[in-house]
C-alpha cells in the first residue's frame, strides 16, 4: 500500500491549503483515513480522521472549525482543508490508513508533506 500526500507549502497565517493523499496498491479495503501532524521538536499528533463508509469525522480541538476532512471513494484520496492558519500549525503533516476509525490505529503512513504558516 502506498499513500501519496501532497498540497504542503508556504501559506501566511489567516490563508488556506488543501492536502490530498491518495491510496494505491493492494487496498482490499479502507476502513478509515486520517491526517496527523508532528511539529519541529513535538511528537506527532493526531488532526483528524473520516471513517470511509457512512459518516463519521473526527477532529483535534486544536482544529475544529478551521480544518475539514473529506474523501473520494472513486480516487482512494482524503483530502485536509485547512482554513484560517496559524503559526502554531505549521508542521510536517502524514496521511495514514487507519486500523479503523474507532481504533485510530495508523495501518500505513504516507511520506509528509510539510506545511509552514507565517506570521
Amino acid at each position: 500500500v502506498q499513500l501519496q500526500a501532497s498540497g504542503g507549502g508556504l501559506v501566511q497565517a489567516g490563508g488556506s491549503l488543501r492536502l490530498s493523499c491518495a491510496a494505491s496498491g493492494s487496498i482490499s479495503s479502507i476502513n478509515a483515513m486520517g491526517w496527523y501532524r508532528q511539529a519541529p521538536g513535538k511528537e506527532r499528533e493526531s488532526v483528524a480522521r473520516i471513517r470511509w463508509s457512512g459518516s463519521g469525522t473526527y477532529y483535534d480541538d486544536s482544529v475544529k472549525g478551521r480544518f475539514t476532512i473529506s474523501r473520494d471513494y472513486a480516487k482512494n484520496t482524503v483530502y485536509l482543508q485547512m482554513n484560517s492558519l496559524k503559526p502554531e500549525d505549521t508542521a510536517v503533516y502524514y496521511c495514514a490508513l487507519l486500523q479503523s476509525f474507532s481504533s485510530a490505529v495508523p495501518k500505513y503512513w504516507g511520506q509528509g508533506t510539510l506545511v509552514t504558516v507565517s506570521s
